[in-house]
């Protein structure tokens, strides 16, 4: 009597190594906020060692190199790198140097939160430039958006005297418009658009395994992308108006927290070492720890 041997059964599909979005480990999650925070702290330190133009009322210089947190948001997390980029502005150049404005500096922190966050959802495909050239004006357009909303409003309500131009009494609103346009060619566009479509192409599906990441794909749902509803969208105007009321704050004189040596006044420009060598020291910890715990997780 002879016995059968049943047919081998097909074998499961290999499940995928790298994770994605929201499977995120802490390590992984804590590494890109952390890299976003310190690139973008280094950028803004940057722009410190470049001349401020201004022609008459408006101020034509750059705010910020927006291709830098713009590439974070695309390639990673869009919701840890967000977190994260409007940090390093904070801690490293406005802490560090000594104009540290407390509990306002939040303002500017949930502005380029919510732009970048906003952003980087929009962009399913790194390659695409189409898509690339759109996020890197949205960031600019919400952050000033909201910004020039603030300006206005404390115009408005009186704790804050208003630049008229000479024989144009609705001259508030045109210095904000002329001075919103600037912002979207400047850094949108200059230090944005531009940038940004040469390098993340050139980034995108190298710098994501690096991280034990997978990359971005167009057709894949974007893990970690802000939710198309409208409870985000309220969440999003709330945050707005939280920001808003830190605004106030500094307005009204009301700075807990807030802490102003003026390092680069007394110790010029050379001060800045300092911030760039604490991002430095915080990126290369965040790098090795982030190391040691993968070893000991593949490992285990």
């Amino acid at each position: 009597m002879t016995t059968q041997t049943p047919a081998p059964r097909n074998e499961a599909p290999r499940r995928r190594t790298l994770p994605r979005g929201d499977d995120l480990s802490r390590p992984q999650q804590l590494m890109v906020f952390t890299l976003s925070m310190t690139l973008f702290g280094i950028s803004n330190i940057l722009l410190e060692v470049i001349p401020d133009v201004t022609l008459g009322p408006v101020d034509v210089s750059v705010s910020y190199f927006v291709f830098v947190p713009l590439a974070m948001v695309v390639l990673f997390n869009p919701f840890w790198a967000a977190l994260g980029a409007p940090l390093g502005e904070i801690v490293f150049t406005d802490l560090l140097m000594g104009d540290f404005s407390g509990l306002a500096e939040l303002e500017g922190w949930i502005q380029m939160f919510l732009a970048l966050y906003i952003a980087g959802s929009l962009v399913r495909n790194p390659r695409n430039r189409v898509q690339l050239a759109a996020a890197a004006v949205v960031v600019v357009v919400i952050d000033k958006f909201l910004s020039a909303m603030v300006d206005l409003s404390k115009v408005w309500i009186g704790v804050e005297d208003a630049e008229y131009v000479e024989g144009l009494p609705e001259s508030v609103l045109l210095l904000e418009s002329v001075g919103f346009g600037v912002d979207i060619v400047m850094s949108g566009i200059l230090m944005g658009v531009l940038p940004a479509l040469w390098l993340i192409p050139r980034l995108h599906r190298k710098i994501e395994p690096l991280m034990g990441m997978e990359p971005r794909e167009p057709g894949r749902p974007i893990q970690g992308s802000a939710p198309r509803n409208a409870a985000f969208v309220a969440l999003a105007v709330l945050l707005s108006l939280v920001s808003f009321a830190f605004a106030f704050l500094e307005a009204y004189d009301l700075n807990p927290g807030a802490w102003e040596p003026d390092f680069l006044d007394r110790f010029g420009d050379g001060f800045l070492l300092v911030g760039v060598g604490a991002a430095v020291l915080v990126l290369v910890a965040a790098t090795v720890w982030y190391r040691t715990t993968r070893r000991e997780a593949s490992d285990s």
